[in-house]
């Protein structure tokens, strides 16, 4: 007989028991606003779902001296209305904000968007420039990965059975540091990108950029930092011309595919186009202006 069982633990250590001993395919539920469409394909399939909404921690986010402590479960409409988040990371709170509809953002979690692993998700790009790093727990102890190491592939992350992302850690940006998220959509809302991305820099009081990080995504299987893209960036002052060459190491860095939803020309000029006006946001935001 086919079964659909659900669990919500109230602790890390619990979730990671019922994780390691489970016997039938486990989803942990995090949101939600992907898996339930994923789940309606396994109509003969028994299946468990593991909620971690009920784990206090997953649920916070704690700002402090060295950086966000998020929690991987909190939900979209939380996370976007922390303006103390915002002023310190507008990129990514930019990137949460763009994730469904209002009542989607009543479930959905930054969290749960990386670990759906989606190549066109919008926090991913927006993570990646920040530096984030994922704790992950599991029946072996602990273990930390960085953004980019933790997806895999389309759909999949490095995560093995029995394994939570317990936390997601971003490092306080430096002095006059800054980041943006942009993406291209065909609608003008409830759409997946068909381009995004997320730059961060860092401005010395000259004006001139010392430090910087670009991602790119959905336009290659994961979502890409570019380091092409952050070297034409470093040691200029953003003038039209390091930002043109950012645009086109963005272009050159991406490998998307042709569908219904535009061509790999399209796709390529469009990214090239957003990270540029994406680095221009950002230098605006690290001047404080």
């Amino acid at each position: 007989m086919v079964s659909v069982v659900y669990k919500a633990p109230d602790s890390i250590q619990a979730a990671i028991s019922i994780l390691s001993e489970a016997e039938i395919a486990t989803k942990i539920l995090a949101g939600g606003t992907d898996l339930l469409i994923q789940m309606q394909g396994l109509v003969n399939e028994s299946r468990l779902f593991v909620d971690i909404k009920k784990i206090p921690e997953m649920m916070q986010a704690t700002l402090g001296d060295q950086g966000l402590d998020l929690g991987p479960s909190m939900c979209c409409a939380e996370f976007t209305a922390r303006e103390d988040i915002r002023a310190v990371y507008p990129g990514l709170v930019e990137a949460a904000f763009l994730i469904g509809s209002t009542q989607v953002q009543g479930r959905a979690s930054v969290g749960g968007n990386l670990c759906n692993s989606s190549p066109a998700a919008d926090t991913i790009p927006a993570l990646m420039v920040n530096a984030a790093i994922c704790v992950i727990a599991g029946v072996k102890g602990e273990r930390s990965v960085s953004v980019e190491e933790f997806v895999t592939g389309v759909g999949t992350n490095c995560m093995e059975k029995g394994e939570l992302l317990k936390l997601i850690q971003l490092p306080r940006p430096a002095k006059n540091t800054s980041d943006a998220y942009l993406r291209f959509i065909p609608r003008t809302e409830m759409d997946i990108a068909v381009a995004g991305a997320a730059v961060s820099v860092t401005l010395d009081d000259e004006g001139v950029c010392t430090a910087a990080r670009v991602s790119i995504g959905a336009v290659a299987p994961t979502a890409l930092l570019v380091q092409e893209a952050a070297d034409a960036l470093i040691g200029t002052k953003l003038d039209d011309k390091a930002l043109q060459a950012a645009g086109d190491a963005a272009s050159a860095a991406a490998s998307p595919i042709t569908d219904r939803r535009g061509t790999v020309e399209y796709r390529r000029h469009v990214v090239g186009v957003l990270t540029k006006r994406a680095a221009q946001i950002a230098a605006t935001r690290a001047r404080g202006n």
